[in-house]
This record gives structure tokens, C-alpha cells and sequence, in this order.
């Protein structure tokens, strides 16, 4: 498809001024800066200056925007009060959108850092270390579109009797079962979901563990095996207990991003087979459905279900400093 200049002239427009406005603040900052001394809290607040104004064009307006549409009706019109909240909670479809999402953060954060932190034990002294860690993190390099592209081929069901392409249900032929429909059955087919993101994001677990566990001292593993403590004795009194804030911050990131799931989703069951989660939900209503008020309210509480974990990590990294 050609890039139609015209028809896209507005746009243009709009992100025309917003590099202009952006690029008139930063010559100002420049200016204030190079006219005279400044004080250290005034010359911080006019280095801030161009960040604090992206982040109220890109964040906060957009934010308020989405919270007040998330009061309206479908249109995005006509005031709705509470309407869109009470939906929420009570229509079958958003119930099992909030279950599953519930089930992806309990789920995807416990299961890719464990896999991470057994194989960045087991790994972590070895001479081949990079190269088995390498192994794990290759999966991130796949885009989350590309990594349910590779899943869906995997989980791929054709008719008994009919040649198998997908991987797990040739298996299940070959030991002399019936192939299934992976991802039309609920609730596994939101695990069989989980299983394809835990393997995105357990060679991210790995890795930042992997060095948590190499900053361990030597001495204490060390001391601990000539007292005759075994290899699981020493991961669960020793190396535990001192990578515990590096354990704490990929538990977080996991949880985050889990919040953000869509890309697997979309990919594998389009949110069918009451697969959906909230930020999948949240795309079908505003931009399939047309119900804009009910699109805002899902994105409302996806916000705040982000901000706990996102105070957390913050709180815990001053604590750190």
C-alpha cells in the first residue's frame, strides 16, 4: 500500500507542531541556562522542563482523556455515569477477561522466574555459561506476534486420522492417543496460553538471576558444602535469601508486563474460547464493538492494577540507593 501524503496531511501536521513545540522548549532550556547562574533547584526544573512536557502530552492528558470517556456511553457522548464499571464486574465476558488475567499474573511471573532461577543454577559455573544462557534468551528476540505465530503451529489440531502439523498433537499420535483441540478447550487452553510466555520470558528471569547468583561470595556456598549441606540446602538457605532484591525485581517486571498481555493472545485465539484477558478485552470493545465508554473503563482498570506494582519497584529501588 502507497504512502498517501495528502490523505495523511493532518497527522503530518499535528506531529509537525509537536517537534516544533518540543524543540522551542529545549531552546529555551538552553537559553536559561546560558544566560546567567542558576540555581541548583531552578536550573534541575528547567532540565526537566521538556521530559515533564512529553509526559503531560503523552501520558497524563491521555490518562485524564481515557478516565473521563470511561463515564460516557458507547459513542463517547452522552454522560453514562457508573454504567461502564458495573459492566465490569458483572457481564459474563468481562468476568472471565479479569479470571484470566488474574490467573496470567498469579501464573507467568512464579513460573518463568522459577524456570529461571533453576536453570541459572544449574548453569551459572559452568564454563558454558553464555552459551546456555544464550539458549534460554533466544525466544526473546522473537516478537510476542512471532512467538504465538511458532505456538499455534505447535498446538495446530487436524481431524483424527488426518496428518498431524502440530508438534504436540504428533506426539500424542505417535504414542497412540487422539489429538485435541488444544485451544479450544477452557480453562487449559489459557495454561497452554501461559506455557507460550513463560518461554518469551524465562531467559530474562535467567540471566538477571544468572548474575545475582555469580555476585553471591564463593565462601559461603563454599562453607556451607564442607559442612555437608546439599546442592538444594544451599540454594534455599543461601543463595535465596542473598539475591532476594534481584528475585523481587524480575517478580515485578514479569508482573507487569503479564498485566500487558495481548500480543499471545490476539495471536493464538483472537481472545476466543473464553481465552481473553483485560487488555485484549479492552481492544475488542473499543475498536471492534465500537463501545468506547467500556474500552476506557477496562484501560481505567488496567491502571490501576499496573500502579501498585509500579509504586513497589520504585519504593523499593530508593530503598536500594
Amino acid at each position: 500500500m502507497s504512502f498517501d501524503a495528502v490523505a495523511q496531511q493532518p497527522k503530518l501536521l499535528y506531529l509537525l507542531q509537536g517537534v516544533a513545540a518540543f524543540a522551542a522548549v529545549v531552546a529555551l532550556v538552553l537559553l536559561a541556562l546560558h544566560r546567567g547562574p542558576v540555581r541548583r533547584r531552578a536550573a534541575a526544573l528547567i532540565l526537566l522542563a521538556p521530559a515533564l512536557l512529553l509526559l503531560t502530552v503523552g501520558l497524563l492528558l491521555p490518562a485524564l482523556r481515557t478516565l473521563a470517556l470511561s463515564f460516557t456511553d458507547g459513542g463517547g457522548d452522552a454522560w453514562a455515569g457508573l454504567d461502564n464499571y458495573v459492566w465490569l464486574f458483572t457481564d459474563p465476558r468481562a468476568l472471565v477477561a479479569l479470571r484470566n488475567t488474574l490467573a496470567w499474573v498469579v501464573l507467568v511471573p512464579l513460573t518463568a522466574t522459577a524456570v529461571g532461577l533453576l536453570y541459572a543454577a544449574a548453569v551459572v559455573r559452568s564454563r558454558f555459561r553464555t552459551f546456555a544462557l544464550s539458549l534460554l534468551l533466544m525466544p526473546m528476540a522473537v516478537s510476542s506476534v512471532g512467538a504465538g505465530v511458532v505456538w499455534k503451529l505447535v498446538y495446530a489440531y487436524r481431524p483424527a486420522g488426518a496428518e498431524q502439523i502440530g508438534l504436540l498433537n504428533r506426539l500424542v499420535v505417535a504414542f497412540g492417543g487422539e489429538p485435541r483441540q488444544w485451544l479450544v478447550d477452557s480453562p487449559w487452553n489459557v495454561l497452554f496460553l501461559v506455557v507460550a510466555t513463560v518461554w518469551t520470558q524465562a531467559g530474562f528471569a535467567a540471566v538477571l538471576l544468572a548474575g545475582a547468583i555469580r555476585a553471591v561470595p564463593g565462601e559461603l556456598t563454599e562453607a556451607a558444602r564442607l559442612d555437608g549441606a546439599s546442592p538444594r540446602q544451599i540454594l534455599r538457605r543461601i543463595i535465596l535469601p542473598s539475591i532476594r532484591p534481584t528475585l523481587l525485581v524480575v517478580l515485578l517486571a514479569q508482573a507487569i508486563g503479564t498485566l500487558k498481555a495481548f500480543d499471545i493472545v490476539r495471536t493464538m485465539t483472537g481472545g476466543q474460547f473464553d481465552t481473553g484477558v483485560v487488555a485484549h478485552e479492552m481492544y475488542d470493545q473499543a475498536f471492534r464493538y465500537g463501545e468506547t465508554g467500556r474500552g476506557a473503563a477496562l484501560a481505567v482498570l488496567l491502571l490501576a492494577l499496573v500502579t501498585p506494582f509500579v509504586a513497589h519497584q520504585v519504593r523499593a529501588r530508593r530503598r536500594a540507593g
